[in-house]
C-alpha cells in the first residue's frame, strides 16, 4: 500500500506514543518525536518506507499552522510588542548566528560550515513553541505575544538565509539574488494587501452563503496551502504565504469560523510533522557522538537562552517574560532541517555534519517542552534566592489605606473589577506592571499603581496588612501563582480571589492557599445559559438551582470543605420562597388603582412586595395605604404558585379575583 500504509503505522504509533506521554503528564509533542523514532529507518523492526513522502507531508503541517496562527494574529495584541520584535530579533538573530560560528569552529568545524551551523541556531522553532504554548495554557499572556511576534520576524528571515547561504563562495550574486528576493516578497505583500483582502473574504462569502460544511473546509485549505504554493513558486517561504493567508482572512466576518474548522486538520498534520522529526534521530549516531551533542546541545541551549533573557531585558521587560523566553526558544527550529537540506544537496555540509546538524536540532526540540515547563518553579525560586528592589512605581497613594481591596494587573479584567467597586464605594487600588495596561488605567480615572505584584515593597505599599480582600486578575499561571505565593506569605490569612485559565489551575492555586477562583470560560458560558433560560420563561429559582449545579460540579475541589461557602446553593424545597420577580401592572386589571392594604397581597398569595418602580424612582417596603397604579414595576419574591396568581391580578381585568378583596372597592 506504500504511503498509505505509513500512514497507518504514524497514526497508530502517534496514538500509542502520546498516551504514554498524557499518562505521564507530559506534552504530547515528546510521545510524537518518540514514536518517530521507533519507527524510522535508524531502529529496526516496524520501519516507514516512503520517508521523503512522509517529510512533504510534514511540511504541509508547518504551513497548516502558520495559517492558523493567521487566522489567530491580530495587529492589534501585537502592538505593543513590535519594538522588541523589529529590533530585538534582528539583534537575537546576529548574536545566536555568531553564537553557533564560534561553538562550529570550537568543534573543529571549517568556516563555512560553522556558518551554516550558525544560521541554524540562530532560528527558534515555530512549531514547537505554538504547541507547548497551547499545551500548557500560555496563549494570550505578554511572554507568549513577545515570542510570537519575535518567531514571526525570525520566519521571514529564512527566506535571506537560504539565498545567502549557498552563495558563500560568490557574494556578489548572493547579494543581487537577496535584492530580487526582496523585490518579490514586497511585491507579494502588497499583492495579499491589496488585492488579497478584499478577493479572499469576497470568495469565502460567496462560498459560505451556499452552506455547505464541507465546500467551506476545502476552500480553507485551498486558500491556506494555495497561497503558500503560490509564494513557494516565486522563492519565498511556503509557510509564510499560507500565514499571511491566515491574516488576510482573520480580518473577515469568517475568520473565527475557519480556525475552528482548521484546527483539526491543523493538529493532524502538526502530529505527522513531530514524527518526522523523531524520524530523522539516528540512534546509533547520537551514542557514538554522544559527547559531541551533549556538549552542543548545553551550550546551544545556555548561550541562546541567555541571548533571549538579555534581549527580553535590554527592551525593558521584567517579571517572568525574560525567564518564559530564555527557557522557551532555546531550541533549534524546524527551518534549520531545510537549512541543513539545502547545505547537504549544496555539498557545503558533508553526511556527518549533516547528521550532526540534525541530531542536535531534535534533541533540542525534544528538551523543550520539559525546560519550558520549568520557568514558573525557577522563577518562583529565584524570586525568593534573590529578591530585586521592585520597579520605580508611580501614584502611589499617598492617603493611608485601610480596609481595602487589592487588585492585581490593570487589563480589561481587572479594569473593570476596580471600576464596579468604586461604584459600590469599596475603597480599592490596583497594581500593574505593564506601562500600556497602566496608562490605559489611568486615562478612566482609576486608582492604579506601577510595580511588581511579586515584590514584597509594593505590596507593603499598597496596604497589604490592613486590605480587607485581595483579587489577581492576571492572565497566565506563572504571575498568578507567584503573587498568590508571595501574599501568603506576607499575610497568611488574607483571602484571595484569582483568575484561572484552566481547570488544571485551580488545584494549583488551591494549594497554595487561594480557594476562591473564578474561571471566565466557565462564567461567560453560564451567564449564557441563564440569560437563555431567563428568555425562555424558566422560573428564576430553577435558573439558580441549575446554574450552581453546574459550577459546583467544576469547582467542586475547590477550598477547604470545612469552611462554608459564601454564597451556599439554597436547599430545593426553600429555592422558591427566595425567588425574586418584576411585575408589571396592566391598565385596568385587578391590582390597578388598588391599595396594597386592600389586596392583602400576602394573606391572598403568599407573596411579599419589596418594592416597587415608578417614574424613575424606587419605593422602597411600601406601606398598606400605598396605591398601585397602571404602569408600576413591582418586585415581589415568593413562591411560584404565589407569584403566577400575582401576575394573573396584574394583567387581566377581574377575570380572576381573588378571595379576600374586593376588585370593585
Amino acid at each position: 500500500m506504500g504511503i498509505a500504509t505509513d500512514l497507518i503505522i504514524i497514526v497508530l504509533v502517534a496514538l500509542l506514543g502520546g498516551g504514554i506521554a498524557h499518562l505521564f503528564r507530559q506534552p504530547l509533542i515528546l510521545g510524537y518525536i518518540l514514536a518517530g523514532i521507533a519507527v524510522g529507518p535508524h531502529t529496526g523492526g516496524v520501519t516507514i518506507t516512503q520517508i521523503h513522502d512522509i517529510e512533504l507531508l510534514a511540511e504541509i503541517g508547518v504551513a497548516l499552522l502558520l495559517f492558523a496562527l493567521g487566522l489567530e494574529f491580530s495587529f492589534q495584541e501585537l502592538r505593543p510588542v513590535r519594538r522588541v520584535a523589529l529590533i530585538g530579533t534582528p539583534l537575537q538573530l546576529a548574536a545566536s548566528l555568531l553564537l553557533g560560528y564560534g561553538l562550529g569552529r570550537l568543534a573543529g568545524l571549517s568556516w563555512n560550515v560553522s556558518l551554516w551551523f550558525g544560521a541554524m541556531v540562530a532560528l527558534s522553532s515555530t512549531m514547537v513553541i505554538l504547541k507547548t504554548l497551547m499545551n500548557q495554557g500560555w496563549m494570550g499572556t505578554l511572554s507568549s505575544r513577545v515570542m510570537i511576534a519575535m518567531l514571526i520576524v525570525q520566519d521571514l528571515a529564512v527566506v535571506p538565509m537560504m539565498i545567502i547561504l549557498p552563495q558563500l563562495d560568490n557574494p556578489d550574486m548572493g547579494l543581487q539574488i537577496l535584492g530580487w528576493a526582496a523585490l518579490k516578497a514586497v511585491l507579494f505583500l502588497v499583492v495579499m494587501v491589496v488585492v488579497g483582502t478584499r478577493l479572499l473574504p469576497w470568495l469565502m462569502g460567496r462560498i459560505a452563503r451556499w452552506n455547505s460544511r464541507e465546500m467551506f473546509m476545502l476552500s480553507l485549505l485551498a486558500v491556506g496551502l494555495g497561497v503558500g504554493y503560490a509564494t513557494w513558486l516565486v522563492g519565498l517561504s511556503f509557510a509564510l504565504g499560507a500565514f499571511v493567508a491566515g491574516m488576510v482572512l482573520a480580518g473577515s466576518h469568517y475568520g473565527h469560523q475557519a480556525l475552528s474548522d482548521i484546527t483539526p486538520v491543523r493538529d493532524l498534520f502538526a502530529m505527522l510533522f513531530f514524527v518526522s522529526v523523531g524520524m530523522m534521530l539516528d540512534p546509533a549516531f547520537l551514542l557514538d557522538h554522544l559527547g559531541l551533542v551533549a556538549w552542543l546541545v548545553v551550550l546551544v541551549s545556555l548561550g541562546k537562552g541567555a541571548i533571549f533573557f538579555g534581549v527580553a531585558r535590554l527592551f525593558g521587560y521584567g517579571n517572568v517574560v525574560p525567564w518564559a523566553m530564555g527557557l522557551g526558544l532555546f531550541q533549534i527550529g524546524e527551518f534549520a532541517f531545510v537549512i541543513a537540506r539545502i547545505g547537504h544537496a549544496d555539498g557545503a555540509l558533508d553526511r556527518n555534519a549533516y547528521a550532526l546538524f540534525l541530531t542536535v536540532t531534535i534533541v533540542t526540540m525534544l528538551l523543550t517542552p520539559l525546560i519550558s515547563s520549568m520557568t514558573g518553579p525557577l522563577y518562583a525560586w529565584m524570586r525568593q534566592r534573590h529578591p530585586k528592589s521592585p520597579r520605580t512605581t508611580i501614584t502611589l497613594p499617598t492617603e493611608k489605606l485601610h480596609d481595602h481591596v487589592i487588585v492585581i494587573g490593570a487589563g480589561r479584567v481587572g479594569r473593570q473589577v476596580v471600576e464596579l467597586l468604586g461604584r459600590a464605594g469599596v475603597t480599592r487600588i490596583a497594581v500593574e506592571a505593564d506601562s500600556h495596561r497602566l496608562e490605559q488605567a489611568q486615562q478612566a480615572g482609576l486608582p492604579v499603581v506601577y510595580g511588581d505584584a511579586t515584590q514584597e515593597t509594593i505590596l507593603h505599599a499598597v496596604g497589604l496588612k490592613q486590605c480587607r480582600l485581595l483579587i489577581v486578575t492576571l492572565p497566565d499561571l506563572i504571575s498568578s501563582r507567584t503573587v498568590v505565593a508571595r501574599v501568603k506569605a506576607l499575610a497568611p490569612s488574607l483571602r484571595i480571589i484569582s483568575r484561572v485559565s484552566g481547570e488544571e489551575q485551580i488545584d494549583q492555586l488551591r494549594e497554595l492557599g487561594a480557594p476562591d477562583v473564578v474561571w471566565p470560560h466557565l462564567e461567560g458560558g453560564l451567564e449564557i445559559s441563564r440569560l437563555a433560560l431567563t428568555r425562555l420563561g424558566v422560573p428564576p429559582g430553577a435558573i439558580h438551582r441549575l446554574v450552581w449545579e453546574a459550577r459546583d460540579r467544576c469547582y467542586a475541589d475547590v477550598g477547604d470543605p470545612e469552611t462554608t461557602p459564601l454564597f451556599p446553593p439554597p436547599h430545593q424545597a426553600e429555592a422558591s420562597l427566595l425567588d425574586l420577580a418584576w411585575i408589571p401592572i396592566q391598565q385596568g386589571s385587578d391590582l390597578d388603582s388598588q391599595t396594597i392594604g386592600t389586596i392583602d397581597v400576602r394573606k391572598n398569595s403568599g407573596v411579599a412586595i419589596l418594592s416597587i418602580w415608578r417614574h424613575g424612582a424606587f419605593i422602597h417596603n411600601p406601606g398598606a395605604d400605598f396605591c398601585l397604579a397602571a404602569g408600576d414595576l413591582v418586585a415581589i419574591v415568593g413562591p411560584d404558585q404565589g407569584r403566577n396568581q400575582f401576575l394573573v391580578w396584574s394583567t387581566q381585568p377581574a377575570i380572576a379575583t381573588a378571595p379576600g378583596f374586593d376588585h370593585s372597592s
